[in-house]
C-alpha cells in the first residue's frame, strides 16, 4: 500500500481534498485540527473566558465542529466555555434523528446542551406555517426563522460568540449565489471568518478553510 506522504510510517488512508496529498488517519486529523487552530488564532476569533455557543444541527459539519472546538480548547487552553444550542423547527419526522445525534454529542464531548423549539420562541411550529401558507417558499421562511432562533437562544443563554459549521465548500457556494444575485454587501460579508462584530453576538466560521 501507499505510505502517508506526511509521516512516511503509516499506510495512507485518505486523499486530502485540499491539496491531493495521501495521508494516514492520524496525520489527516492533525492537519485538519492545525488548520482550524490557525484560523482561530490568525483571525482572533475568541478571547479567553468567552462563552461560546456551538450551533448544533446534528449534521456532520456541526458534529465535527463540536469535536474540534472541544479538542482545541483543551489542547491549546483557549479558556472558552462551550455549549451546544440546537433548534427544533417542529417539522414532524425531520428533526427527530438529528436531535438524537445532538444529544449524543452532549454525552461524547461533555458539553451542556439547550434545545429550543419554534413553539417555545414563536408559539407556532414550521408545520403550522406550512398549513397556513402552503409549501411554496417555506424553506426561505424556515432559514430566516432558524437563524433568528439561534441568535435569540444564544442571547438568552448569555453567549459572547457563536460558531457555525460552515466549511470552504459552503462559503464558495454562498459567494457564487451572491455573485449571481448581484448582492454586493452580502458578498463582502459571506467569506469573512467572523461577522456581526459590531453587534451583540459575533458569529464565527472556524471551518471556513476546511474542504468538505
Amino acid at each position: 500500500g501507499v505510505l502517508c506522504e506526511r509521516c512516511g510510517d503509516c499506510k495512507a488512508a485518505i486523499k486530502r481534498p485540499k491539496d491531493g496529498s495521501k495521508v494516514c488517519k492520524e496525520c489527516f486529523y492533525y492537519l485538519f485540527e492545525t488548520e482550524v487552530h490557525h484560523t482561530i488564532l490568525s483571525k482572533k476569533l475568541f478571547n479567553r473566558g468567552d462563552k461560546v455557543c456551538v450551533a448544533a444541527s446534528g449534521g456532520k459539519d456541526s458534529t465535527v465542529l463540536a469535536e474540534v472546538m472541544t479538542t482545541l480548547n483543551r489542547r491549546y487552553d483557549y479558556g472558552l466555555e462551550l455549549f451546544l444550542l440546537s433548534i427544533d423547527e417542529g417539522i414532524q419526522g425531520y428533526r427527530d434523528d438529528s436531535l438524537e445525534t445532538v444529544k449524543k454529542n452532549r454525552e461524547d464531548y461533555n458539553l451542556p446542551l439547550k434545545i429550543l423549539s419554534y413553539k417555545d420562541l414563536y408559539d407556532w411550529t414550521m408545520d403550522d406555517i406550512v398549513k397556513a401558507i402552503g409549501r411554496r417558499g417555506n424553506c426561505t421562511f424556515c432559514g430566516v426563522f432558524r437563524r433568528q432562533a439561534l441568535d435569540r437562544g444564544a442571547t438568552m443563554l448569555k453567549a459572547d460568540k457563536m460558531v457555525t459549521g460552515h466549511n470552504a465548500d459552503d462559503v464558495a457556494e454562498t459567494v457564487l449565489l451572491n455573485i449571481l444575485r448581484g448582492d454586493v454587501p452580502r458578498l463582502q460579508r459571506c467569506a469573512a471568518a467572523q461577522t456581526g462584530t459590531d453587534g451583540a453576538l459575533p458569529r464565527s466560521k472556524p471551518l471556513r478553510l476546511c474542504y468538505e
